[in-house]
């Protein structure tokens, strides 16, 4: 599998994907709606990602940035078999793209410089602490991360930060994280709770992380995520991944779609042992009516941009 991340023009994104199935997209591309792919490596560091796009009957114009102005650069390729070849190794992490293309640098002028914050120390301290949290949530991608940056402090009469100063704050606070989970090792808890999620989706119970922002919106929504077939469902909302970050476990909710006696707490034993199969604890008495409740955990969900 490749560490990456395609966005296409529909707006659809693809995490970690194969080498064939890349290849798929790039042929692909071309028809109306459907002319560029823009990749990111997992993590998503800041100017650094390749894209390619074509329209049928033109080239196809590749590029790729490794971060600074100074460093980014533009192809034409004849076929998509020489644009796989180069996002392929690109997505590797290979010292540059692979292949014959002719690679040119692409002059992007001087980068604009950003003026520094005009914070107090203590609204400084208070947004730095709130992007923080979104951060150790692990579920923001770097823009979703400005945009909280840019809104946090704002009033009626006063809107502190530009998105230029939002977005330089935002990967400053994304680089130090990256920078800190380079020293976890092996699977963590949140990514044995993802395998558990995966494996109850295949058996026909809708899984969903980080699913709206409370108990009323998710038990409204969770049924437009269902498919024909579904027994049940579970899903956390956000404010239980800010309790989960703060160290205070991580509360499930889940139902069944079936008002037979029973339905529900089935279900609820398929999370539990869902669970258990990879590793994770949880607190339920097999009531119902009681939420499940995974302790103890140590939520260290990696970034993927």
């Amino acid at each position: 599998m490749l560490d990456i991340k395609v966005r296409t023009e529909d707006g659809k994104q693809h995490v970690r994907m194969s080498a064939e199935e890349l290849a798929a997209l790039v042929r692909r591309i071309g028809g109306r709606g459907d002319h560029f792919l823009v990749i990111q490596r997992i993590p998503d560091l800041p100017d650094v990602f390749a894209q390619v796009w074509h329209k049928d009957g033109e080239q196809w114009t590749v590029e790729y940035r490794d971060g600074a102005a100074d460093r980014h650069f533009q192809a034409m390729a004849d076929s998509p078999e020489e644009v796989i070849a180069a996002l392929t190794g690109w997505s590797r992490g290979e010292e540059g793209p692979e292949g014959d293309l002719d690679w040119s640098l692409l002059d992007m002028g001087p980068a604009a410089e950003v003026p520094p914050l005009d914070l107090a120390d203590d609204e400084r301290e208070l947004l730095e602490s709130h992007v923080r949290a979104v951060l150790v949530a692990g579920y923001a991608d770097r823009a979703r991360l400005a945009e909280t940056a840019e809104e946090y402090l704002v009033t009626a009469d006063r809107r502190p930060l530009t998105r230029e100063q939002a977005g330089a704050l935002a990967d400053r606070l994304w680089l130090e994280r990256v920078a800190e989970q380079a020293d976890w090792r092996g699977e963590t808890d949140p990514e044995r709770l993802t395998r558990a999620f995966t494996a109850l989706e295949a058996a026909g119970i809708t899984a969903r992380e980080h699913f709206t922002c409370c108990r009323t919106c998710g038990d409204a929504e969770i049924g437009e995520e269902t498919a024909p077939g579904t027994r049940g469902f579970v899903y956390f909302h956000s404010q239980c991944t800010e309790s989960a970050a703060a160290g205070h476990g991580l509360t499930l909710l889940y139902g069944a779609f079936d008002d037979a006696e029973g339905a529900t707490a089935a279900v609820g034993h398929e999370v539990v042992a869902a669970l258990g199969a990879v590793g994770l604890r949880t607190d339920w008495d097999g009531d119902p009516r009681r939420v499940i409740t995974v302790t103890p955990l140590e939520w260290r969900r990696r970034l993927v941009g």
